[in-house]
């Protein structure tokens, strides 16, 4: 059975309504015609080992100042909207965790999970009144799944705070350096972010260009 080229339903709305968006001699992109993400098919995502090898790279240490400060763009407003000793996931923390401890600095305590580097699933059982993904959901090959799940985590008046590269219109893709990471494979927009709070009846904030808050 041959495989149709169009067949790219959107990772994250599910739509078959996709078109092909960008191609360059490493990848082609797709977008969704309905919630606007730019998503690559499968068949060029890295396979584990290659990805993990990548993210080994990542430098990421909590005693950096300016790491804290780039995440401070997530933890200033979440960290607002908290009561006090709230209990927070860190989704997709990576190597060095950073963020958690800030928030542990401020008497909250946080979960972590990351695929590789804190594999702990018994989080998906649990609920939070704060998750954080900062730098991860342009990871997931099931955007759409994984977004459920976490928002479905939260506690009434939860919010879920996410940083990522987000498209916009001054962005042109072909130089964009964010596409450039072979681990990133999908792109977002204030609409594809949109979409998402309408269907969870959520309230959205955009803050700065990369990160989204959504309140329950």
């Amino acid at each position: 059975m041959s495989h149709n080229e169009q067949d790219h339903p959107c990772v994250l709305c599910g739509s078959d309504k996709t078109q092909p968006y960008y191609s360059n001699e490493n990848s082609s992109y797709f977008q969704c015609l309905v919630c606007e993400l730019v998503f690559t098919p499968k068949r060029f995502h890295l396979n584990n080992t290659d990805e993990k090898s990548r993210y080994d790279l990542h430098q990421n240490n909590p005693d950096d100042a300016g790491y804290r400060q780039f995440l401070s763009t997530v933890f200033d407003p979440v960290e607002k909207h908290l009561t006090a000793n709230a209990k927070g996931l860190d989704f997709g923390c990576g190597p060095g965790p950073t963020l958690s401890l800030m928030f542990e600095e401020k008497n909250h305590t946080v979960d972590l999970f990351d695929k590789y580097y804190a594999f702990n699933p018994q989080v998906f059982d649990k609920t939070y009144d704060f998750i954080t993904a900062t730098e991860v959901v342009e990871h997931l090959d099931n955007p759409g799944k994984e977004f459920d799940r976490l928002y479905g985590m939260l506690n009434p008046k939860g919010v879920l705070a996410v940083m990522t590269g987000m498209l916009s219109e001054e962005i042109d893709f072909s130089t964009w350096y964010y596409k450039s990471d072979p681990t990133h494979i999908c792109f977002f927009n204030q609409t594809s972010m949109r979409h998402l709070a309408e269907k969870w009846k959520a309230r959205v904030e955009f803050i700065g260009k990369d990160v989204t808050l959504f309140y329950k």
